[in-house]
């Protein structure tokens, strides 16, 4: 009765801490994952070679983890074949240990939410395993190891993707490492991505960009400014004959008030106006 109102705490902490995860790092989100993978154990009795799915909270549904223990010997003679991961043979952990637990993720559609590559659209959810130290899977702290393949590839396979003709040519193999790193690679086969250690992995493809609009702002802009200027311009124009006109109408108007004879003096032509004299009055002597 006791053992079970433990692991019913245990559960309700776990519980509890998971609710949260939308504001989890990835790192953090990592450790997590791993003590829950790692409880899964103690609640079986666990088989060498044996995969177990670790239970996760109603809320983080789509996502799965799992979790398989192994020697080291047979990591080193037949390799890992587990999860859509194949680790090669002749693969030893660095440092060495008599036994190891690796814990496969599958992120589903949390994807998104804690890995995202600039530019590039995921079309194949992020993938991963991690590898501990398998010893003592009660200790408080879990060491994580590497893996040395000795040279030859870890591969990932990637089930239920639909390429099209013009994704193929575009589609890259996205890493991202246990260090914070990012790497891209071309696919040399559909659907499968390469790796010489643990990580997360997915597929993503370019994002269609937006053709650019900024030379069309530019270009009105220049057009704008011309009609302006040419606007401007007919302005003056047209107050520059305004006022000429008005001045040629002003000029004949005066010319026609003011008639002028011409008379010739000398070889030259000169306007003369005419001599309106008063009439004389001859005197007769008589008085009014």
């Amino acid at each position: 009765m006791n053992g079970n109102l433990i692991w019913l705490a245990l559960g309700l902490c776990f519980s509890s801490v998971l609710c949260s995860l939308e504001n989890y790092t990835t790192d953090s989100l990592d450790v997590a994952l791993q003590d829950l993978a790692l409880k899964s154990l103690d609640r079986h009795r666990p088989h060498t070679g044996a995969l177990y799915k670790a239970m996760l909270p109603a809320n983080l549904s789509g996502m799965k983890v799992s979790i398989v223990r192994l020697r080291s010997r047979r990591l080193w003679n037949i390799g890992a074949n587990f999860s859509n991961f194949h680790i090669p043979s002749r693969t030893i952990t660095v440092p060495h240990v008599r036994r190891l637990a690796i814990v496969y993720q599958d992120f589903g559609n949390w994807s998104s939410l804690y890995y995202s590559v600039p530019g590039y659209l995921m079309i194949a959810p992020v993938t991963g395993f991690m590898v501990f130290d398998a010893s003592n899977v009660r200790a408080r702290r879990i060491t994580k190891l590497s893996l040395n393949t000795t040279g030859k590839p870890i591969v990932i396979r990637f089930s239920n993707l639909t390429f099209s003709e013009g994704m193929i040519s575009r589609a890259r193999c996205a890493t991202f490492s246990s260090n914070g790193t990012l790497h891209l690679s071309k696919m040399s086969m559909l659907s499968v991505c390469y790796s010489q250690d643990q990580g997360h992995f997915t597929i993503v493809v370019p994002l269609k960009r937006r053709p650019s609009l900024w030379y069309l702002w530019v270009l009105g802009f220049v057009l704008g400014f011309g009609v302006l200027v040419l606007v401007g311009y007919l302005g003056v124009v047209s107050l520059k004959l305004l006022k000429t006109k008005k001045i040629q109408v002003m000029e004949k108007q005066a010319d026609e008030d003011l008639v002028l004879d011409t008379i010739w003096v000398g070889g030259s032509k000169m306007p003369s106006a005419t001599v309106t004299r008063t009439q004389p009055v001859l005197e007769d002597g008589s008085f009014p």
